[in-house]
């Protein structure tokens, strides 16, 4: 069922996650070049994670928001990795570089990885480490105002 708090930490966490993406191309090989649908697509994943996670479990005070603000960043991380890893690994297979589906399942876990040491910068986990506790915070006052 659709409530406030729900529709403001699918709002903020996407806001979120899509400045999270722009300062994660710029670490990205020739600074993002091709990375045109990074931030709209980890945006459409902080959506639907601040609405499933932050925003569902909104209410239960300040303390227990920090908690599921940073569940909510990692889940967003975690799906945005599954999905680009995912992404790449179908055009590798397209061009023939895998003998078999386990190898390209296997190959796609290599790639989740490479992509997680890649982003694993001090100014990206900082800002979205703050920012996760931002966004939960006002997502908390917005199920208290509304609820």
């Amino acid at each position: 069922m659709p409530t406030a708090a729900k529709l403001i930490g699918a709002a903020l966490f996407a806001v979120l996650a899509w400045i999270v993406s722009e300062q994660v191309k710029l670490f990205l090989p020739s600074e993002g070049a091709g990375a045109g649908l990074l931030s709209p697509i980890n945006a459409l994943i902080g959506l639907v994670m601040g609405w499933r996670i932050a925003g569902a479990r909104a209410g239960d005070g300040i303390t227990p928001s920090t908690g599921y603000g940073l569940t909510t960043v990692f889940a967003t991380t975690f799906w945005a990795l599954l999905v680009w890893a995912a992404y790449e690994m179908i055009n590798r297979a397209w061009r023939g570089r895998y003998e078999g589906p386990v190898e390209a399942l296997e190959a796609m876990g290599d790639l989740m990885f490479d992509y997680a040491v890649l982003i694993v910068e001090p100014r990206v986990v900082g800002f979205a480490v703050i920012g996760s506790f931002v966004c939960a915070m006002l997502t908390e006052l917005a199920a208290r105002r509304w609820s």
